[in-house]
């Protein structure tokens, strides 16, 4: 895939804020976060604050060790000031002390506010088939 240099701006925003969260970086990672930022996933839907967000991460049960991004990231510039950047994530992580390896798909959306570009929302489609069948009957 060719690139321009905002969509290698952009990739690197987010390559950048993946880092900051395997390193618990909550200054680096609330630098690059709207206030608030929407968050949705498995888990639901959230507007999350920057105060929510120092809370949730100084108390997670996680911790990320590896991620890659894949080779297919996909950026759209919808202006100078508003980016959409979508891509295949792989993850290994610590869950509550346990490992767990898992692939998603995610998205960002990015704005510039004071010359300075900010996460606004965030998603994670778990990968999987697209109805659930592969996942474990509630009943």
């Amino acid at each position: 895939m060719t690139y321009t240099s905002s969509d290698r701006q952009v990739i690197e925003l987010e390559r950048g804020y993946w880092q900051a969260l395997k390193d618990k970086d909550i200054d680096a990672v609330l630098s690059m976060t709207d206030d608030p930022c929407i968050v949705s996933g498995a888990q639901g839907v959230a507007e999350i604050d920057h105060k929510t967000f120092e809370q949730m991460m100084r108390s997670a049960p996680w911790t990320i060790d590896a991620f890659s991004l894949g080779d297919d990231v996909h950026v759209r510039m919808l202006s100078e000031d508003v980016a959409v950047v979508a891509y295949k994530v792989h993850e290994e992580l610590s869950v509550e002390g346990k490992p767990l390896t898992l692939d998603a798909a995610d998205s960002s959306t990015w704005v510039r506010r004071g010359g300075r570009w900010l996460c606004a929302a965030h998603s994670e489609a778990l990968a999987g088939d697209a109805y659930g069948r592969d996942r474990r009957s509630a009943g």
